[in-house]
């Protein structure tokens, strides 16, 4: 995610005393049937059938919000308020935010030849399909801390690097891996990053005191994700591309394309600088319109089309306008060019986030997410190691039922906080383990948020490309198990709760390695 430029704590409240609470018949849990409903919707949809398509994500989340609704004890307006109440919360519309802006700039730079340019660059210097993974993760790693938005580096990535690769000869699964991968690093790192500043702010500690001390986790995790990529891009086959369309690719492939590299070091130039998010993506969709009409990678028409029926008012004397053109056919009337495109790819997938951040909002405020980190810290915080562990497992667990990254972690900050406070363990340690989690699984699993913008992404390339087929898009449950960085992340977070690397204690906070205020 990225920096919002509000305070992100205020983005999804806890209930308090004062606060609108949701009555359940059969008790608390009972809160936690919507989303429980579409988790067993999801694993059934995507890794038992194999459908990895969002239209029936918001189908599975719906009927969980209706079923819900038939256990609410007393009046069903605060059940109904409940979810508005979730879904006009800014950190959702950070990510549809996010999503957007970085859908118009990867079509952009799609339209405008940068994929080819990419194949082009991999086809000179030599870099074939074993090897392109691991490239496109580091790739993704250093963009994604530079922009502070893994969910926005995702949908460009897989727009421009995934069709380089999957030509190439890489294997698809893996190559989305390595995507997911670099957003997670970068997410988890960029100082810019919404999960960042999240997990900062709710324990109490500097932001780049923080950065600082997450470093030696993150880099031990991408070093070893690295070497995971390199070794199995060696062993792992890619999808049988036409040689033919492969050749045709080819040879369309020019240099001039890779004049986008600027359009995108203009966006992590102005993340850098502090620019908000939207400013920077915004600068990087002038430059890349600017290219694409200088150098003639794309006209105007290319990028924005309005096709008017022949007896709209002045369709006819105004055709000569380049973003004009009159059809016969009705079917054919709207608005076409890669901003729309970018647009259109992500309106379900935004759909289905507000109606998720509302089934969480009914969890929290009807009681089953207290109820359930209550008990753990009863029962699982024992001893210092035990209490890292609990602090891992239970962000872990709610950023599997709550899916957006950031939500999850500013909904649990306070209990891991309340936790460590226990231990004595310092802010940025707290932190650390807290983003680790929430970094990391925000990408893992087939119904989180930057999984499904790769897979919407995804499934805009068939009608992209003649030669990229709807059988090489990759279904979401498939690349569970190749998102290198994020298992291992969270391995690290293990161990270091099990050996006590790393482990800081208040008296530690002016130490050297994190002293920063």
């Amino acid at each position: 995610m990225s920096d919002t430029g509000t305070d992100p704590t205020d983005q999804f409240e806890q209930p308090d005393d004062d606060g609108p609470r949701v009555e359940f018949y059969g008790g608390r849990g009972m809160s936690a049937l919507p989303i429980g409903i579409f988790i067993v919707w999801a694993i059934v949809q995507t890794a038992l059938w194999r459908i990895g398509d969002t239209g029936g994500l918001i189908v599975g989340i719906l009927i969980g919000l209706i079923v819900g609704m038939f256990f609410v004890r007393g009046n069903w307006q605060s059940y109904a308020n409940t979810i508005f109440e979730g879904m006009t919360q800014p950190v959702a519309v950070t990510a549809i935010v996010a999503w957007l802006w970085a859908g118009m700039f990867a079509q952009l730079l799609q339209d405008g030849g940068f994929v080819g340019g990419l194949v082009w660059l991999a086809d000179s210097v030599g870099v074939g399909a074993a090897l392109f993974p691991a490239i496109t993760f580091v790739l993704a790693a250093v963009f994604t801390t530079g922009i502070g938005t893994g969910y926005g580096a995702t949908v460009a990535f897989v727009g421009l690097f995934f069709p380089a690769g999957v030509l190439l000869g890489a294997n698809p699964v893996l190559l989305f891996g390595a995507i997911l991968s670099g957003a997670i690093f970068g997410d988890n790192l960029a100082p810019v990053s919404d999960t960042t500043i999240v997990s900062a702010v709710t324990q109490d500690a500097d932001i780049g005191g923080v950065v600082a001390s997450r470093f030696k986790y993150v880099i031990v995790a991408a070093i070893v994700a690295f070497l995971g990529y390199v070794a199995a891009g060696g062993a792992m086959t890619g999808l049988d591309v036409s040689a033919e369309a492969q050749a045709i690719f080819l040879e369309g492939s020019e240099a001039i394309g890779l004049v986008h590299v600027l359009s995108m070091a203009a966006v992590i130039g102005a993340a850098v600088a502090g620019r908000h998010i939207v400013e920077a993506i915004s600068w990087g969709i002038v430059i890349a319109i600017a290219f694409n009409l200088v150098f003639g990678l794309a006209s105007l028409g290319d990028m924005v089309m309005f096709n008017a029926p022949s007896d709209a008012p002045l369709a006819e004397p105004l055709e000569f306008l380049p973003v004009l053109t009159v059809v016969d056919n009705p079917d054919s009337v709207g608005v076409t060019g890669s901003l729309m495109t970018g647009v259109s790819g992500f309106l379900e997938l935004s759909i289905l986030v507000l109606l998720i951040i509302g089934a969480a909002q009914i969890m929290i405020r009807g009681g089953a997410f207290q109820v359930l980190l209550e008990w753990s810290i009863e029962n699982l915080a024992t001893n210092v190691r035990n209490a890292e562990l609990t602090m891992v497992g239970s962000a872990a667990l709610i950023n599997a039922i709550i899916t957006i990254n950031t939500a999850a972690e500013v909904a649990i900050g306070p209990y891991i906080s309340k936790i460590g406070e226990r231990f004595n363990l310092n802010g940025y340690r707290r932190a650390n383990i807290l983003d680790g989690q929430t970094a990391a699984l925000g990408y893992i699993f087939p119904w989180s948020g930057g999984v499904l913008a790769g897979f919407s992404a995804m499934q805009n390339l068939p009608g992209e490309y003649d030669w990229f087929e709807q059988s090489m898009v990759v279904t979401p449950i498939d690349v569970v198990p190749f998102v290198f960085q994020g298992w291992l992340l969270v391995a690290v977070f293990v161990l270091a709760a099990l050996t006590g690397f790393g482990r800081e204690y208040v008296i530690d906070r002016e130490s050297e390695e994190v002293a920063r205020v």
